[in-house]
């Protein structure tokens, strides 16, 4: 089994229009229709990288394995296997696609919010799996490209903060006005041919170390 030090989890690539050519990984959650799921990709020109019977293993898979898609066969997805997904989606996200033979509606918001990209109840039909994996390709790179946006717009912020919060202590440290502390700053980026913001934060370390609070 894979250790945490292992090489970096793989990024997530668009996928092509269509299943053809896709690498899916299978997990038999309780359903065992693993089967029927793996030929019909198979004869929809997929590729099965894997199948495996615990959501435990899912982590050391997509690492290992590289999938473009999960999807899970399950009577009803247990809390481990929502809480494997939900960690899944914050480490290495990938589209992940449930089918499941509970309607109830707690489960399937469980694994909604875990990230899961397409929930699907009532049975399994190989002619539906197509599009249903469309489906689900669209909508998790419709909320990849969402979280991106936000975490550039919050790393932005913070940056920002940081700039304002170096500003004020050359301010204070060595009696610049507010326009001398930013081109002091800016000097020092150049220089070192770094970010400002990251500059911000070793003047603020700097700061610290020399005077904790």
């Amino acid at each position: 089994m894979l250790q945490p030090s292992s090489p970096s989890p793989p990024a997530y690539s668009p996928a092509q229009p269509g299943a053809a050519g896709l690498r899916v990984l299978l997990i038999d959650d309780g359903a065992h229709r693993v089967e029927l799921i793996r030929q019909e990709l198979t004869r929809q020109g997929c590729e099965v990288v894997g199948v495996i019977d615990s959501a435990t293993l899912i982590h050391d898979c997509v690492l290992r394995l590289k999938p473009d898609v999960v999807i899970v066969d399950s009577e009803s997805p247990t809390r481990d296997t929502v809480e494997n997904l939900a960690l899944l989606n914050s480490q290495m996200p990938r589209p992940v696609v449930v089918f499941s033979e509970d309607a109830a509606d707690d489960p399937m918001r469980r694994a909604l919010q875990a990230g899961v990209s397409a929930y699907v109840v009532a049975g399994l039909q190989p002619s539906r799996l197509a599009p249903v994996l469309q489906v689900a390709i669209a909508r998790f790179e419709q909320d990849l490209a969402l979280r991106q946006e936000l975490n550039k717009a919050q790393a932005q912020l913070s940056g920002r903060k940081s700039i304002e919060r170096a500003k004020g202590i050359l301010m204070s440290e060595q009696g610049l006005d507010e326009d001398a502390a930013y081109k002091r700053l800016r000097r020092l980026a150049m220089d070192r041919g770094e970010p400002l913001a990251v500059v911000a934060e070793r003047v603020i370390e700097a700061h610290q170390l020399l005077r904790p609070s």
